[in-house]
């Protein structure tokens, strides 16, 4: 199993997990070299591996990297929340970086430092949650998304692994038409084809979840084992208290009412063989939305149509 060390990286990088394989030092590559779509560099016969993390890759080796990835950067998303009473509060993140890990090495692009600013307001009674404001959020997600595409890469996938961030990418990705961009911003979204569906179910012990679950908890198995405490486990309940009847209604109170404990779901039954299929599966996705990335035209076409008519509505066709 590849161990974790978490690196405090600051406000400006996120929650950083460093990788299993080793940084590359940094030289001029002045020689004729093949690359391969693996993001694997060939020189005089040798065989080295070309990073896929930003931070990993030496400014001489970044523009290779821009190149080779077609300019399309994911980025990893999560918060810092309490998943339970056995997971480690970073458990999105890290879910996060590894499908993002996963997906790159299949089909090669720079995966942006994973990024915890993200919307928890709902779990502000939670110790070790990290909660920041709604205006911060936004300007941090965007000027990050800004530096990015100044460095070269124009189509920016953001890779989410927490629910509560749902409506808040939604919306990001809908502010991206308020001024004209040079860059298309994605938003990927996991969805397991029917046999899959029918594995994972096989699998699983127990039908209800969403957060810190079964699948949750079997994925960390696999990721980082030595940070999941399945002692305590049942030491708090993960059960729905439907504390609230508002038929066709929805608040901001409406998931503590039912999870008050952050923990929705059982989780015992987890296990690294489900973990696995689950990160396997959407690993796998996620490379095939990174290689319709890099094809797709048509997208920065029709954006550009759009601010040039936002622009001069009147003139537009009826």
């Amino acid at each position: 199993m590849k161990r974790r060390t978490f690196i405090a990286k600051g406000l400006g990088a996120g929650m950083a997990v460093t990788a299993s394989h080793s940084i590359l030092a940094g030289n001029s590559w002045d020689k004729t070299e093949e690359v391969t779509t693996e993001g694997v560099r060939v020189e005089e016969g040798k065989v080295r591996e070309l990073p896929v993390f930003w931070d990993q890759l030496t400014s001489p080796d970044f523009r290779e990297a821009v190149t080779r990835a077609n300019g399309v950067c994911v980025i990893p998303i999560g918060v810092i929340e309490k998943h339970g009473p056995h997971l480690p509060l970073g458990t999105d993140v890290i879910r996060a970086h590894e499908m993002c890990e996963r997906a790159a090495k299949q089909e090669y692009a720079i995966v942006f430092p994973d990024l915890y600013v993200g919307q928890i307001f709902e779990a502000k009674h939670q110790p070790g949650t990290v909660a920041y404001s709604m205006r911060l959020m936004l300007d941090f997600l965007d000027e990050t998304c800004r530096e990015i595409a100044r460095n070269g890469l124009k189509k920016i996938i953001l890779v989410n692994t927490h629910g509560g961030n749902n409506a808040l990418l939604s919306y990001f990705l809908q502010v991206q038409l308020e001024a004209k961009r040079d860059y298309v911003t994605y938003v990927f979204q996991a969805h397991e084809d029917e046999e899959t569906q029918r594995r994972i179910k096989a699998l699983r012990k127990s039908t209800t979840g969403g957060h810190a679950d079964e699948v949750e908890t079997s994925e960390m198995l696999v990721i980082c084992p030595e940070f999941v405490r399945m002692d305590q486990v049942n030491t708090q309940s993960g059960e729905n208290l439907r504390r609230l009847d508002l038929p066709n209604l929805n608040t901001g109170i409406s998931w503590y009412s039912q999870y008050p404990n952050h923990y929705a779901g059982q989780s015992e039954g987890a296990t690294a063989e489900l973990g696995e299929l689950v990160l396997n599966s959407r690993g796998g996705q996620l490379a095939r939305a990174i290689k319709n990335v890099k094809a797709d035209v048509v997208t920065k076409q029709l954006q550009e149509e759009f601010f040039q008519r936002s622009g001069i509505p009147l003139n537009t066709e009826q």
